[in-house]
């Protein structure tokens, strides 16, 4: 991939912000959504209105706990728009290591917490642009649409309605139990804060036309949790039709490698009565009782995705290998030293299993080609600002996600709370971002990621070869994982599915 020259992105954002304010573009207020009107927040130099806190259910307490997300109350006059709303809880509610939904400016963390937001650069509802919903990562335990590190207005600033959203965390989200199972309408339990997505996909569905999004072209974007919580959802009955194309970062944990016993609902119906056992709680209505602190100290380790029967009605890696998921475009891509994490500052290029990651990349993306569908995979190997006076962070787990969004001054997903303030990116980051952030966009827009002034990408071929964009300022110092090393995975795959499917 060859060297790339773009345009500074400073005159880039002038030409934008002059070009905005001649046509005086921007959304109207109030906004008209199907459960009321809405007034937004500011509007930016380049033209991107922005609104905040948006409920998409009912907030999820009392008799709403460990339930299926619940209809908006519809409201009466003008709901503001301009802050966002409460952070779900979270794994532990004090600031700390691994956390950045939950530091000093965060929004206040409650159960209440189903809210999005929506970043629009469209001058009218009829503009139909396409739509990117984020789902972000932190293990199912922590995270929130309003980091600011996922803040969409440079993303918008490209032409897309971005939106992210909260689901619930931790025993909130994933808690299993026979009773809960028993009380449902589905006849299943856990996997709320998956659900919770899906939520918030058939709000952008009624409502994304509103800001000038196209209902018809919808992206989910994710990292880590968010991102298996995408391949997931591609095998879901539930939303078939709610997207379109999908792209998946740093894909952790089992989405197409077989996700084993424990992710089963009969396993974690156990451990879910097990705990509420453990502290003596014989009913639901008990356990409803608790205070959320209550709720986190006595239903711990219940961060797993679930085999649910439901929303995730069976393993994905046997609805991938018998090509029963959604037919979608896809983009996917690891980094090159995924596990880092406490030494990110440590020799680059340290084997640490980065080529399983990017396998499970590779191996969605042949599914899909498999399909009839555009595929493309990445392999991020910039390094990144770390603190100044420090060497810049390896290309770790989540070091890509400041690039697409274009925020390279906001603090990482992974920071140390002892850290100074980050060094100033570099002419190199800041080239290497606003690639990064022009490829997701002109995805979200056609399914394939070129575009003008953009280095060719080339498209996923086949499991014959390994072609796929190294994201760097000088891809040509960087190599991929090997075809040896893919082919290493795919054997181990093929052993597993086969005992899986004997099992069936």
């Amino acid at each position: 991939m060859k060297r790339f020259e773009l345009r500074p992105r400073a005159g880039w954002l002038a030409g934008l912000a002059v070009m905005a304010a001649a046509a005086h573009a921007a959304i109207e207020d109030p906004v008209r959504l199907d459960s009321g009107l809405v007034s937004g927040g500011e509007t930016t130099a380049s033209g991107v209105r922005v609104f905040r806190g948006l409920p998409f259910a009912a907030p999820p307490v009392g008799e709403n706990r460990w339930r299926a997300p619940q209809p908006v109350e519809p409201w009466e006059g003008v709901r503001d728009a301009s802050k966002f709303g409460n952070v779900c809880i979270q794994a532990r509610t004090e600031p700390r290591y691994v956390n950045i939904a939950n530091m000093d400016g965060s929004p206040p963390v409650s159960e209440d917490c189903l809210y999005l937001n929506v970043w629009t650069p469209a001058e009218s509802p009829d503009d139909r642009l396409p739509v990117m919903v984020f789902f972000y990562g932190g293990a199912f335990t922590d995270g929130a649409g309003s980091a600011p590190l996922y803040d969409g207005t440079r993303l918008a600033e490209r032409g897309a309605v971005v939106v992210t959203m909260n689901y619930r965390l931790g025993p909130f989200g994933f808690l299993a139990h026979p009773a809960l199972t028993a009380e449902a309408e589905y006849e299943s339990s856990g996997n709320y804060g998956i659900l919770d997505m899906v939520a918030s996909l058939e709000w952008v569905q009624r409502n994304i036309a509103a800001f000038g999004g196209d209902p018809n072209n919808v992206t989910i974007f994710g990292q880590s949790a968010g991102a298996m919580a995408i391949t997931s959802l591609m095998t879901s009955p539930l939303t078939e039709g709610l997207f379109h194309r999908a792209i998946a970062q740093s894909i952790m944990g089992g989405a197409v490698a077989p996700n084993g016993p424990n992710a089963t609902l009969a396993a974690q119906e156990q451990q879910g009565l097990r705990n509420a056992q453990a502290a003596g709680l014989e009913t639901l209505e008990a356990m409803r009782a608790l205070s959320p602190e209550e709720v986190t100290a006595k239903f711990p380790r219940t961060q797993t995705m679930i085999v649910d029967n439901y929303v995730i009605p069976e393993d994905p890696a046997i609805v991938f290998a018998e090509g029963r998921q959604h037919k979608v475009d896809v983009l996917m891509g690891a980094n090159a030293a995924e596990l880092s994490f406490g030494g990110r500052r440590g020799p680059a290029g340290a084997s640490d299993g980065s080529d399983r990651i990017f396998w499970t990349a590779w191996r969605i993306a042949e599914y899909q080609r498999e399909a009839g569908r555009n595929a493309y995979v990445y392999w991020f190997t910039q390094t990144s600002p770390a603190p100044e006076g420090s060497d810049p962070y390896l290309p770790v787990h989540a070091a890509e996600v400041k690039y697409v969004f274009d925020n390279l001054g906001e603090l990482p997903l992974y920071p140390d709370s002892s850290d100074p303030k980050l060094a100033a990116a570099s002419a190199d980051d800041q080239r290497v971002a606003d690639m990064v952030a022009s490829y997701w966009v002109n995805f979200a827009r056609t399914g394939n990621p070129n575009g003008e002034g953009l280095p060719e990408w080339p498209a996923h071929t086949g499991i014959d070869s390994v072609k796929a964009a190294i994201l760097d300022a000088n891809p040509a110092s960087k190599s991929l994982p090997t075809l040896e090393q893919l082919q290493a995975h795919e054997a181990r795959l093929g052993e597993q599915l086969e005992a899986l499917l004997n099992q069936r």
